[in-house]
């Protein structure tokens, strides 16, 4: 971290933001540009990766090291530009076709690996920048211009692939809630690991209203929760909802009735390693049941590139190989 002060302006390049007009991606880019100076790191000791899409054109917009690569590749390059300078921080923007489809091998080997990057992932539910074709997201009956009579395929989860990598950071927000998500962003790059963001984004021109039963402020507060470490999972325009076990399962009760008080309710803690729980409240679904936002699963653990460095320290200290000419002198040889 910088002694430094930042402000948004700082991270921000000279280049015409280029968008359809009402795309979520402005709200992404302005919210990162508030985390980041938020976050206090020099601009010059921060990389912003991207593969391809709507989203990843956000590396042109940073006023930082970028790195606009291939489809579906951009957690194997922010993976190689964490393990040779473990200083930076580390960002990968990403659509959920680009991190899910063709890059799906590489998001879930990045995450299993717990390298310190920090994901986010776009999800519109659809392919935007090749025109509307259904993707690894995609409402099951979705009908886009690949599936002109309805997508019979069943969507990926983020947060199960996530969990089922074993990942240690999910989080969710939206993109018209910009606090919401400066406030996740800031949290995953302060995480030790790789970090995923989801963030729910709507494409105006292919898939409108992808996300509109949460989208606005009132369906926000009957509809969604945001959890928070150590606070009661309470919803609600007034708090008045919440939610309990029943059994093995989530269900929503409102505060007193049946004798519930606010002591009833589940206290959120997302840093256990244990993450039966957190899957459960990134997988809620039903006309009951909230949309989980917020930090979901923060768990503390070594790093991939952390390990890589002490691992490389400790063969160099044992190792008799000191220079290239002592590598040359060890191995067999002839004279001609």
């Amino acid at each position: 971290m910088s002694s430094q002060t930042y402000t948004a302006q700082d991270f921000k390049s000279d280049q015409y933001v280029r968008w359809c007009p009402g795309c979520g991606d402005f709200a992404i880019l302005n919210s990162i540009y508030k985390a980041m100076a938020e976050l206090g790191v020099d601009p010059s000791q921060t990389a912003v990766i991207s593969g391809i899409g709507c989203s990843s054109r956000l590396t042109y917009y940073m006023n930082t090291y970028g790195f606009h690569t291939i489809h579906g590749r951009a957690a194997a390059v922010a993976t190689g530009v964490k393990s040779a300078n473990p200083d930076l921080t580390v960002w990968q923007f990403t659509g959920d076709g680009d991190c899910l489809a063709i890059g799906g091998n590489h998001f879930i080997h990045a995450v299993r690996r717990n390298i310190d990057i920090n994901i986010v992932l776009h999800n519109n539910e659809i392919y935007g920048l090749t025109k509307g074709q259904y993707s690894p997201t995609s409402k099951k009956g979705l009908i886009t211009k690949s599936s002109p009579f309805g997508t019979i395929e069943r969507p990926f989860r983020p947060a199960e692939l996530t969990f089922g990598a074993r990942g240690t950071f999910f989080a969710r927000t939206i993109d018209v809630d910009t606090k919401g998500s400066t406030d996740v962003m800031g949290a995953a790059a302060k995480h030790k690991g790789t970090s995923v963001v989801e963030v729910l984004q709507n494409c105006v021109i292919f898939n409108d209203g992808a996300h509109k039963e949460i989208s606005s402020k009132e369906a926000r507060a009957e509809k969604t929760i945001t959890l928070e470490q150590g606070k009661p999972m309470l919803f609600g325009k007034d708090n008045e909802k919440g939610l309990m076990l029943d059994g093995f399962n989530l269900k929503v009760v409102t505060l007193g009735e049946n004798g519930i008080t606010e002591k009833d309710i589940l206290v959120h803690d997302a840093t256990t390693e244990d993450n039966t729980l957190h899957l459960k409240l990134a997988n809620m679904t039903g006309p009951d049941m909230p949309v989980a936002m917020g930090v979901i699963r923060n768990f503390a653990t070594s790093t991939y590139n952390d390990e890589l460095v002490q691992q490389i320290e400790e063969v160099q200290a044992k190792s008799k190989i000191k220079t290239f000419d002592d590598l040359l002198k060890s191995l067999d040889s002839w004279e001609i």
